[in-house]
């Protein structure tokens, strides 16, 4: 079957359940022969769409080039860039402090083994579906010290949490002495030509509504809170344009990438997603797939339902939105379906 005949039946399946009321994908080739887009409730791939966790890819691309000048390194300690009494007591497993031994290798790959104030604890996550706030960074490292750690860092796989991401963050805008909006600004939307893609930094920053499940919701001050760790918002137009450069050389070199090619096994809510630096990984052929297709995704999904993946071996960049909070494991089954088209 055509792949653009089974993209569309793919996304009228997604759409058709109530649980969705906008939604829009684009899919393309590296070359930009082939190419299919769809939106539904009034979105199309120049609508405005939060990335959420996606940001994380942004991130990473920022961290990679840093290291590219010399001006970060994997095995850096936390604290080269953030004081000591900000830091302290952060990681504690068995009544030992281990924040000291936590390096930037564990923020990328989330072997850190900090908990995440996110889904853990205070649960910000069932505190953004029924009201808006702000947290500053600070008062995310102190609900991250409320929890306990899960292992030693490096020492127990991989652990998925937004703290990682906010830390880095911090890194970025300690090593540039830039504000963080302004600096994905210059090392990447500017470059890539991405006029309507930012992080969310003021109150007068647009930002789209989000659903949870029938509600539809503004949180402009939670995706602030966010920043490096899930506080962009973009077009799935613009999406397209970063996620080809960030696979194919255009912001960083293919061997910093290549040290992001370690693989864990995140938390057993989140899988078949594995981790690697600062990307997820879905790989097909398994039974999560009903053992079809060959390869794997790789990518990042966001919690509001958000996804960019690549799919090297189909040729295929997909990405898109999902808009809706409360069915976080969709993105993941519609992109990979997206991406077996060919093989159908």
């Amino acid at each position: 079957m055509d792949e653009i005949v089974f993209a569309n039946k793919a996304f009228r399946k997604v759409t058709d359940s109530e649980a969705i009321h906008e939604a829009v994908y684009l899919i393309e080739n590296q070359a930009g022969t082939m190419r299919k887009t769809q939106g539904y409730g009034g979105k199309d791939q120049d609508s405005p769409l939060l990335m959420a966790s996606i940001s994380k890819l942004f991130t990473t691309a920022i961290v990679l080039m840093l290291m590219e000048e010399g001006r970060l390194k994997l095995e850096d300690k936390l604290n080269l860039y953030i004081p000591e009494e900000i830091l302290d007591g952060l990681h504690v497993y068995k009544g030992k402090e281990y924040t000291q031994e936590i390096e930037l290798y564990d923020l990328l790959f989330q072997s850190s083994g900090l908990p995440d104030y996110l889904s853990e604890g205070r649960q910000v996550k069932q505190q953004m579906k029924r009201e808006d706030f702000f947290y500053s960074f600070n008062e995310l490292i102190e609900m991250t010290k409320e929890l306990p750690a899960h292992f030693p860092p490096r020492k127990g796989g991989a652990q998925y949490t937004n703290i990682n991401f906010d830390i880095l963050g911090q890194i970025i805008e300690k090593v540039t002495d830039r504000p963080l909006a302004e600096v994905y600004h210059k090392m990447i939307f500017n470059p890539l030509g991405l006029d309507n893609t930012y992080l969310v930094a003021s109150e007068n920053d647009f930002v789209p509504d989000i659903y949870v499940e029938d509600r539809r919701v503004a949180r402009p001050n939670a995706i602030r809170t966010f920043a490096s760790s899930g506080g962009g918002v973009t077009t799935a137009r613009e999406l397209m344009i970063f996620l080809k450069a960030f696979f194919n050389d255009r912001l960083f070199k293919q061997e910093s990438f290549d040290l992001m090619r370690e693989y864990r096994k995140l938390q057993s809510s989140m899988r078949p997603v594995q981790y690697g630096g600062g990307h997820m990984k879905i790989s097909l052929g398994t039974i999560n797939t009903f053992f079809m297709g060959t390869g794997s995704l790789l990518g990042h999904v966001g919690t509001t339902g958000s996804f960019a993946f690549y799919h090297p071996e189909n040729d295929l960049f997909l990405v898109g939105d999902l808009n809706q909070m409360e069915i976080p494991a969709r993105p993941h089954r519609f992109v990979t379906r997206l991406a077996l088209s060919r093989k159908e």
